[in-house]
């Protein structure tokens, strides 16, 4: 079963989805506070389930409807993940992948973690 790690940070708080082995599956934004991150946590939860997932590295990409996944590459050349809510804030990233049948995995895991009742731990 999967976590989420909340962590104190110098402009607020910060949670991290972990897999059963400790990786971190995704990173969220910055609350101002703990009410906020919960907030967070439980719209991660909620949406993680029916998102829709959108390509936008292939071309003419066909757009989702909030909430989805976006997968795109980084500066670096990476494969990367975001979940939009359905209000169209992103709330949680994923890191960054070699490849995209990989990233996909990481968007699938995120799914499992979220549908297995995670913890949430505060560090």
């Amino acid at each position: 079963m999967g976590k989420f790690v909340i962590r104190k940070t110098e402009t607020g708080l910060v949670f991290h989805l972990k897999a059963r082995n400790g990786q971190t599956v995704a990173v969220s934004q910055i609350y101002a506070s703990m009410e906020a991150c919960r907030k967070g946590i439980e719209s991660v939860i909620r949406h993680a389930a029916q998102a829709a997932v959108e390509d936008q590295t292939v071309r003419r990409f066909e757009p989702e409807k909030h909430p989805k996944f976006e997968i795109y590459k980084d500066r670096a050349g990476q494969f990367r993940f975001r979940l939009v809510a359905s209000n169209g804030q992103n709330i949680v990233a994923g890191a960054g992948y070699s490849t995209k049948e990989n990233c996909r995995k990481g968007i699938e895991s995120l799914r499992r973690q979220c549908a297995q009742n995670p913890k949430i731990i505060l560090e």
